[in-house]
């Protein structure tokens, strides 16, 4: 049974929000997630931090300058996300309105793997416009072998990374990451079309100062990118500090007010979803999966030709191409679940499995940890098995499908308290020559192994995570924001957490309570429509019946009825329907009432 955790929150920031006027809800919200001054709710694009504070970023974007007005051939490799494919298209935006001659190549993850790999710097080197300068974006601060290669070909390398160093950086001639070291940049979330987003904002302030946009040239404006820097940056899921929320708030101020560029729209389309009413989750579950499925089925190419185009009917054509690549994705996806299921089920009920054969479906782990293999599983949908059996299973998941020469390669997610990419390195030095490549952060990773030595990385992985992990962490916490009573729950207070930026370390706001089912109902084939009274625990507010009100909820992915009392955990939205707007409970989460999950309090929101 999961820990139901409630957040506290500092009252000196509590009283200050209170202050600064905000209503007792979102104040005790926003003082949980770190918001201890009214400023730090201010989104304007002076908030940003000054792009000077990247180290090196100054340097290369001279160097780039330099570049452009010698007309040398500019080339940038993009990682075969979606924050590779944003990030490739704001450079390749950027680079074209300074005046810059520059291409892209994104490298096809069946044949060449992830990275500037001395395979695809020798194709790079084959085109007919051979590049003099390559540059990296969301990949390159592992690549010491990929540019070793360039260096010797003649190419210089630039690189824009955001991912952890290794041991050993590549001899680029310049290299911007906010978390190499040395780097003071107060932000270590910046995604990669962060990173490029400020390496283009130093470029600018370059070619201003060698007076390239005087009269009558116009300088470019580069908030005009803004949109896509906000969907890479949520789609890539990191770290939604101040830096990054005022990135994705201005991204999708420029989305409602129809400033949207083509591709983006053209998704927002074949998704149904209205751009004027566009939120963080819209780019996260809708928009990146869409993108994302050119890169794990196809050639992120196409996702990232999606995004650069301005010709709205192109646009369209892409996005309706990578929306069937998205439903070809899910039907993969669901295959390989299944699969997966059954695999660990059979597992455990074989008498001589031993325990790291792992779990049977809905009962307790056996291990810390979680490595699986198939060898009819897809390469480019691994990533999201693991993410779907981690979230069910709570436990660090690697799923593996086969890759060439003998070797499998492995995509990896992980929960809160164990950093995966840091416990990969622990088994590369205790197990050398085990990994073959591996790379990534704390949340995810992907490495390469030999298929003969699956089960010794399974073991050595496990050793690891027990090292590391406590039964405590392997129970689930879900985090939430208390309660609300009935005077609080309002389509006010829904549209104002509806319009702000939640995701990644600013967590959307949860509440739960205990409510009887009135009626339920199957909508889609596949969800649940509830009308729920909430019961009161305590007393109920004065003023009101103590029968409560009734409230419309969704349970999505979920069909089996309910019982007549739940105790649930649930979010507020306005759902918009035949231009009628009113308050509806998202369910996450929901409980007997009997089984009394543990509840706890938390100090700090993480």
């Amino acid at each position: 049974m999961p820990n139901i955790i409630i957040r506290n929150y500092p009252p000196h920031a509590f009283d200050a929000l209170l202050r600064y006027g905000l209503h007792p809800v979102l104040a005790r919200i926003y003082a949980a997630r770190g918001i201890e001054e009214p400023d730090q709710l201010d989104v304007a694009l002076s908030r940003l931090i000054p792009f000077e504070r990247l180290k090196n970023v100054s340097i290369m974007a001279a160097r780039l300058a330099d570049a452009i007005l010698a007309r040398k051939r500019l080339l940038i490799v993009a990682d075969y996300d979606s924050d590779g494919a944003t990030a490739c298209a704001v450079g390749i935006r950027a680079l074209r309105k300074f005046g810059a001659t520059v291409d892209y190549l994104v490298p096809n993850r069946f044949e060449y793997g992830y990275g500037l790999t001395p395979e695809i710097v020798r194709l790079a080197a084959a085109t007919a416009t051979r590049p003099d300068i390559l540059i990296t974006v969301d990949n390159g601060i592992a690549s010491v072998e990929g540019v070793a290669e360039a260096n010797r070909l003649g190419m210089q390398v630039f690189v824009t990374d955001h991912h952890l160093p290794g041991d050993e950086l590549p001899d680029a001639a310049v290299i911007v990451n906010p978390n190499q070291c040395g780097c003071d940049f107060p932000s270590k979330h910046l995604a990669g079309v962060g990173v490029i987003f400020y390496l283009m904002l130093a470029l600018r302030a370059a070619l201003r100062a060698r007076g390239i946009f005087a009269p009558p040239q116009k300088e470019p404006n580069l908030a005009s990118l803004l949109d896509i820097v906000a969907l890479g940056t949520v789609a890539d899921v990191v770290k939604l500090d101040e830096n990054n929320r005022i990135l994705v708030r201005q991204g999708l101020q420029r989305i409602r007010n129809g400033l949207g560029c083509a591709g983006i729209n053209a998704l927002l389309q074949v998704a149904r979803r209205d751009f004027r009413r566009a939120s963080a989750y819209e780019l996260g579950f809708m928009l990146g999966p869409r993108l994302n499925a050119a890169g794990r089925l196809d050639d992120m190419a196409l996702g990232i030709e999606c995004l650069i185009t301005d010709d709205e009917s192109r646009a369209s054509q892409i996005a309706l191409q990578l929306d069937a690549l998205n439903r070809q994705r899910r039907e993969i996806e669901a295959n390989m679940q299944d699969s997966a299921l059954v695999m660990l089920e059979t597992a455990l009920s074989a008498q001589d499995a031993p325990d790291t054969a792992q779990i049977a479906p809905g009962k307790t782990p056996k291990t810390h940890s979680l490595s699986l293999f198939d060898p009819g599983w897809h390469q480019g949908v691994i990533g999201i098995l693991a993410s779907r059996m981690k979230d069910k299973f709570h436990r660090p998941v690697i799923a593996f499908a086969p890759g060439s020469n003998g070797e499998i390669k492995g995509s990896g997610r992980s929960i809160t308290g164990f950093h995966l990419r840091d416990s990969l390195d622990l088994v590369s030095k205790r197990y050398p020559g085990l990994l073959l490549k591996f790379g990534g952060h704390a949340a995810a990773a992907g490495l390469t192994v030999r298929a003969s030595d699956f089960e010794k990385f399974r073991d050595a992985f496990e050793q690891i995570a027990q090292a590391l992990l406590t039964p405590a962490d392997l129970t689930l916490s879900i985090e939430t924001d208390g309660s609300l009573g009935e005077s609080e729950l309002s389509p006010e207070l829904a549209r104002h957490l509806t319009e702000q930026v939640w995701g990644q370390g600013f967590t959307q706001p949860a509440f739960t309570a205990r409510f009887r089912v009135e009626t339920q109902r199957i909508v889609g084939e596949k969800h649940l429509k509830l009308k729920l009274r909430k019961q009161e625990t305590q007393p109920a507010e004065p003023g009101l019946n103590k029968s409560g009100l009734l409230y419309d909820a969704m349970l999505f992915f979920h069909t089996s009825p309910l019982p007549e009392t739940i105790d649930a955990v649930y979010r507020l939205e306005m759902n918009e329907f035949n231009g009628v707007s009113a308050l509806q409970f998202i369910l996450d989460h929901w409980f007997h009432p009997e089984s009394d999950p543990k509840v706890e309090a938390l100090s700090l929101a993480s």
